[in-house]
Protein backbone atom coordinates (compact mmCIF):
# COMPACT_ATOMS: atom_id res chain seq x y z
CA UNK A 1 0.00 0.00 0.00
CA UNK A 2 1.32 3.45 -0.82
CA UNK A 3 1.47 6.36 1.59
CA UNK A 4 -1.53 8.10 0.10
CA UNK A 5 -3.57 4.91 0.17
CA UNK A 6 -2.77 4.30 3.82
CA UNK A 7 -3.68 7.86 4.74
CA UNK A 8 -6.94 7.73 2.83
CA UNK A 9 -8.24 4.77 4.85
CA UNK A 10 -6.82 6.17 8.07
CA UNK A 11 -4.35 3.36 8.67
CA UNK A 12 -0.66 4.06 8.17
CA UNK A 13 1.57 1.06 7.60
CA UNK A 14 4.83 1.77 9.46
CA UNK A 15 7.11 0.03 6.95
CA UNK A 16 6.27 1.74 3.63
CA UNK A 17 5.23 5.05 5.17
CA UNK A 18 8.37 5.28 7.26
CA UNK A 19 10.63 4.57 4.29
CA UNK A 20 8.74 6.89 1.93
CA UNK A 21 8.58 9.70 4.47
CA UNK A 22 12.26 9.54 5.35
CA UNK A 23 13.36 9.45 1.71
CA UNK A 24 11.17 12.46 0.92
CA UNK A 25 12.53 14.25 4.00
CA UNK A 26 16.13 13.88 2.82
CA UNK A 27 15.24 15.00 -0.72
CA UNK A 28 13.27 17.99 0.56
CA UNK A 29 16.06 18.95 2.97
CA UNK A 30 18.57 18.93 0.09
CA UNK A 31 16.36 21.21 -2.01
CA UNK A 32 15.78 23.51 0.95
CA UNK A 33 19.49 23.79 1.75
CA UNK A 34 20.38 24.48 -1.87
CA UNK A 35 17.69 27.18 -2.04
CA UNK A 36 18.81 29.16 1.01
CA UNK A 37 19.43 32.78 -0.06
CA UNK A 38 23.10 33.32 -0.81
CA UNK A 39 23.96 29.63 -1.15
CA UNK A 40 24.76 29.96 -4.86
CA UNK A 41 27.12 32.85 -4.06
CA UNK A 42 29.29 30.43 -2.09
CA UNK A 43 29.47 27.71 -4.76
CA UNK A 44 27.11 27.17 -7.67
CA UNK A 45 28.71 23.76 -8.28
CA UNK A 46 27.98 22.55 -4.74
CA UNK A 47 24.43 23.93 -4.88
CA UNK A 48 23.80 22.18 -8.18
CA UNK A 49 25.15 18.91 -6.80
CA UNK A 50 22.94 19.16 -3.69
CA UNK A 51 19.88 19.70 -5.90
CA UNK A 52 20.82 16.62 -7.92
CA UNK A 53 21.29 14.45 -4.81
CA UNK A 54 17.93 15.68 -3.50
CA UNK A 55 16.25 14.70 -6.76
CA UNK A 56 17.67 11.16 -6.41
CA UNK A 57 16.07 10.81 -2.98
CA UNK A 58 12.79 12.13 -4.41
CA UNK A 59 12.90 9.45 -7.09
CA UNK A 60 13.71 6.72 -4.57
CA UNK A 61 10.74 7.80 -2.43
CA UNK A 62 8.39 8.00 -5.41
CA UNK A 63 9.52 4.59 -6.68
CA UNK A 64 8.86 3.06 -3.26
CA UNK A 65 5.46 4.71 -3.16
CA UNK A 66 4.54 3.30 -6.57
CA UNK A 67 5.92 -0.13 -5.67
CA UNK A 68 3.73 -0.36 -2.58
CA UNK A 69 0.57 1.00 -4.21
CA UNK A 70 -2.46 -1.28 -4.40
CA UNK A 71 -2.97 -1.95 -8.11
CA UNK A 72 -6.74 -1.80 -7.59
CA UNK A 73 -6.52 1.72 -6.16
CA UNK A 74 -6.63 3.64 -9.45
CA UNK A 75 -6.41 7.25 -8.14
CA UNK A 76 -3.47 6.37 -5.92
CA UNK A 77 -1.80 4.39 -8.70
CA UNK A 78 -2.12 7.27 -11.16
CA UNK A 79 -0.88 9.83 -8.60
CA UNK A 80 2.11 7.66 -7.70
CA UNK A 81 3.04 7.02 -11.35
CA UNK A 82 2.75 10.69 -12.29
CA UNK A 83 4.79 11.68 -9.24
CA UNK A 84 7.54 9.21 -10.19
CA UNK A 85 7.62 10.66 -13.71
CA UNK A 86 8.01 14.12 -12.18
CA UNK A 87 10.94 13.06 -10.00
CA UNK A 88 12.71 11.51 -13.01
CA UNK A 89 12.29 14.78 -14.88
CA UNK A 90 13.84 16.56 -11.88
CA UNK A 91 16.74 14.08 -12.10
CA UNK A 92 17.27 15.14 -15.70
CA UNK A 93 17.04 18.88 -15.11
CA UNK A 94 19.28 18.92 -12.02
CA UNK A 95 21.86 16.67 -13.70
CA UNK A 96 21.91 18.73 -16.89
CA UNK A 97 22.19 21.93 -14.85
CA UNK A 98 25.59 20.74 -13.63
CA UNK A 99 26.97 21.30 -17.14
CA UNK A 100 28.11 24.92 -17.34
CA UNK A 101 28.91 24.58 -21.06
CA UNK A 102 25.26 24.63 -22.15
CA UNK A 103 24.15 27.37 -24.53
CA UNK A 104 21.02 29.35 -23.72
CA UNK A 105 18.96 27.19 -26.10
CA UNK A 106 20.42 23.97 -24.69
CA UNK A 107 19.72 25.19 -21.15
CA UNK A 108 16.08 25.82 -22.05
CA UNK A 109 15.64 22.38 -23.60
CA UNK A 110 17.68 20.31 -21.16
CA UNK A 111 17.12 22.12 -17.87
CA UNK A 112 14.07 24.37 -17.91
CA UNK A 113 11.76 22.09 -19.92
CA UNK A 114 12.26 19.04 -17.63
CA UNK A 115 11.92 21.33 -14.61
CA UNK A 116 8.62 22.74 -15.88
CA UNK A 117 7.24 19.31 -16.84
CA UNK A 118 8.35 17.84 -13.51
CA UNK A 119 6.58 20.64 -11.65
CA UNK A 120 3.41 19.97 -13.65
CA UNK A 121 3.63 16.27 -12.75
CA UNK A 122 4.04 17.12 -9.06
CA UNK A 123 1.05 19.44 -9.21
CA UNK A 124 -1.15 16.80 -10.86
CA UNK A 125 -0.07 14.07 -8.44
CA UNK A 126 -0.55 16.31 -5.39
CA UNK A 127 -3.98 17.43 -6.58
CA UNK A 128 -5.12 13.82 -7.04
CA UNK A 129 -3.76 12.83 -3.62
CA UNK A 130 -5.31 15.86 -1.89
CA UNK A 131 -8.68 15.07 -3.47
CA UNK A 132 -8.37 11.41 -2.48
CA UNK A 133 -7.89 12.24 1.21
CA UNK A 134 -10.56 14.97 1.35
CA UNK A 135 -12.75 12.79 3.61
CA UNK A 136 -9.87 11.39 5.69
CA UNK A 137 -8.84 12.62 9.13
CA UNK A 138 -7.29 16.03 9.78
CA UNK A 139 -3.76 14.62 9.81
CA UNK A 140 -4.12 13.15 6.32
CA UNK A 141 -5.76 16.30 4.95
CA UNK A 142 -2.95 18.43 6.38
CA UNK A 143 -0.34 16.31 4.60
CA UNK A 144 -2.33 16.48 1.37
CA UNK A 145 -2.61 20.28 1.57
CA UNK A 146 1.09 20.73 2.37
CA UNK A 147 2.09 18.63 -0.62
CA UNK A 148 -0.29 20.57 -2.85
CA UNK A 149 1.04 23.94 -1.65
CA UNK A 150 4.59 22.67 -2.17
CA UNK A 151 3.77 21.63 -5.72
CA UNK A 152 2.23 25.03 -6.47
CA UNK A 153 5.39 26.69 -5.10
CA UNK A 154 7.57 24.50 -7.36
CA UNK A 155 5.36 25.50 -10.30
CA UNK A 156 5.79 29.21 -9.55
CA UNK A 157 9.53 28.63 -9.26
CA UNK A 158 9.59 27.02 -12.71
CA UNK A 159 7.73 30.00 -14.20
CA UNK A 160 10.17 32.45 -12.58
CA UNK A 161 13.12 30.44 -13.91
CA UNK A 162 12.10 30.68 -17.57
CA UNK A 163 14.84 32.25 -19.66
CA UNK A 164 13.82 35.43 -21.50
CA UNK A 165 14.37 34.84 -25.24
CA UNK A 166 17.45 36.59 -26.59
CA UNK A 167 18.71 37.67 -23.19
CA UNK A 168 20.00 34.47 -21.61
CA UNK A 169 18.65 35.75 -18.28
CA UNK A 170 15.97 34.10 -16.16
CA UNK A 171 12.71 35.96 -15.60
CA UNK A 172 13.39 36.25 -11.85
CA UNK A 173 16.21 34.21 -10.33
CA UNK A 174 15.49 35.34 -6.78
CA UNK A 175 11.81 34.37 -7.03
CA UNK A 176 12.71 31.00 -8.56
CA UNK A 177 15.03 30.20 -5.65
CA UNK A 178 12.65 31.55 -2.99
CA UNK A 179 9.66 29.57 -4.25
CA UNK A 180 11.79 26.43 -4.48
CA UNK A 181 12.66 26.95 -0.82
CA UNK A 182 8.98 27.37 0.09
CA UNK A 183 8.03 24.23 -1.80
CA UNK A 184 10.88 22.19 -0.30
CA UNK A 185 9.91 23.23 3.24
CA UNK A 186 6.28 22.25 2.60
CA UNK A 187 7.40 18.84 1.31
CA UNK A 188 9.76 18.46 4.28
CA UNK A 189 7.02 19.08 6.85
CA UNK A 190 4.56 16.83 4.97
CA UNK A 191 7.14 14.03 4.82
CA UNK A 192 7.86 14.42 8.54
CA UNK A 193 4.15 14.13 9.32
CA UNK A 194 3.91 11.06 7.10
CA UNK A 195 6.38 9.03 9.17
CA UNK A 196 4.36 7.01 11.73
CA UNK A 197 5.17 7.76 15.36
CA UNK A 198 5.10 5.23 18.17
CA UNK A 199 2.58 6.00 20.92
CA UNK A 200 4.31 7.43 23.99
CA UNK A 201 3.47 4.37 26.10
CA UNK A 202 4.90 1.97 23.54
CA UNK A 203 7.99 4.12 23.02
CA UNK A 204 8.68 4.30 26.76
CA UNK A 205 8.20 0.56 27.08
CA UNK A 206 10.69 -0.08 24.29
CA UNK A 207 13.24 2.22 25.91
CA UNK A 208 12.79 0.49 29.26
CA UNK A 209 13.15 -3.00 27.74
CA UNK A 210 16.58 -4.46 28.58
CA UNK A 211 18.85 -5.19 25.65
CA UNK A 212 19.89 -8.72 24.87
Amino acid sequence: MSAAGALRIGRAEPGPNRRIGRLFMVGSACFALASIPGAADVSTEVVGFVYFIGSIFFTAAAAEQLRTTDRNDRPDLVASAVQLAGTILFNLDTYNALDDRLSNREFDLMVWVPDALGSICFLIASAIAAYAVRHADRHARRIGRLNLVGSVAFGISAIAAVVIPGSGVALNDAAATSWTLVGALCFLVAAYLLVPREPNAARNANRARPSA
